[in-house]
C-alpha cells in the first residue's frame, strides 16, 4: 500500500478515536475547526497537481511532438482540481465560521 494512503489511514483512525477518549462530560466532544479541512484540502490538491505535472514533463520527454496536446491536457486537469480544491475551501471556511 501506499505510503501516504497508509499514513491518511493512520491518522484518520487517530483522530477517530481519541474523540470519544477525550470527551469529558455527557455533553461535550471534540470538533473539527474548518483550518484542519482547509489544510487537508490543500494537500490534496498539492499532491494532485504534482502527479499531474510530473506525469505530463515525462510523457513530453518520451514523445516531444505532442508536447502541446500534453500541455493542454495537463492544463485543463489542474484547473478542474483548482476548482474542486476551491468549492472545498469554501466549505471548509463556511463550516468553521459556524
Amino acid at each position: 500500500m501506499n505510503r501516504i494512503v497508509q499514513f491518511c489511514l493512520t491518522g484518520a483512525a487517530f483522530f477517530a478515536l481519541t474523540a470519544p477518549a477525550l470527551a469529558q462530560g455527557g455533553g461535550s466532544s471534540i470538533s473539527f475547526s474548518g483550518a484542519f479541512g482547509a489544510g487537508i484540502v490543500m494537500l490534496g490538491a498539492g499532491l494532485g497537481i504534482g502527479r499531474i505535472g510530473s506525469a505530463a514533463v515525462e510523457s513530453m520527454a518520451r514523445q516531444p511532438e505532442a508536447s502541446g496536446d500534453i500541455r493542454g491536457g495537463m492544463i485543463l486537469a489542474a484547473a478542474l482540481i483548482e476548482g474542486a480544491t476551491f468549492f472545498a475551501l469554501i466549505v471548509c471556511i463556511v463550516k468553521g465560521v459556524n
